[in-house]
């Protein structure tokens, strides 16, 4: 029995079950922060934050997901410097916890042959390669990318 499209996914997710947008309308100006080979195969995407800001006002919530190819990958569109690597990984575990517990059909259609993590700087990559923060941000598989492209 085939899986759940990644619109039927989301509207499974309680939290974000009506924050399914076309294509990666979800990014808003953000979408040029995802390039892909071909466009047809985005099937949506959910801006998660905007969705559970109510729910987890205090937390550390995870950007956007949207699905290419019947995969979904997540990505955080967020400042590239020193001073933001420890909030972006706390966004990451909230994201790994909110997967597990709120959200089993999304997970179980990330992407399986490479990370489907994505930290996207917002502007300049500025966080110094000899830095703890550096460090940190390599250590957990999340260092800032200008732009996700997927071919």
């Amino acid at each position: 029995m085939p899986g759940l499209t990644f619109k039927q996914a989301v509207e499974a997710t309680e939290e974000i079950a009506t924050g399914f947008r076309s294509g990666l309308t979800a990014f808003g100006k953000y979408s040029n922060k995802i390039e892909v080979r071909d466009t047809t195969l985005i099937q949506g995407s959910v801006e998660i934050d905007e969705c559970t800001k109510h729910l987890y006002p205090n937390d550390n919530r995870w950007d956007y997901v949207f699905a290419y190819n019947s995969e979904v990958y997540f990505i955080e569109v967020h400042s590239a410097n020193s001073g933001e690597v420890r909030t972006v990984i706390l966004k990451l575990k909230w994201l790994m916890q909110w997967l597990n517990e709120k959200a089993p059909e999304i997970k179980k259609m990330k992407v399986k042959n490479r990370t489907p993590y994505y930290w996207v700087q917002s502007k300049n990559f500025q966080i110094p390669k000899n830095s703890p923060q550096y460090r940190m941000a390599a250590k957990v598989g999340l260092m800032p990318i200008p732009k996700l492209i997927l071919y």
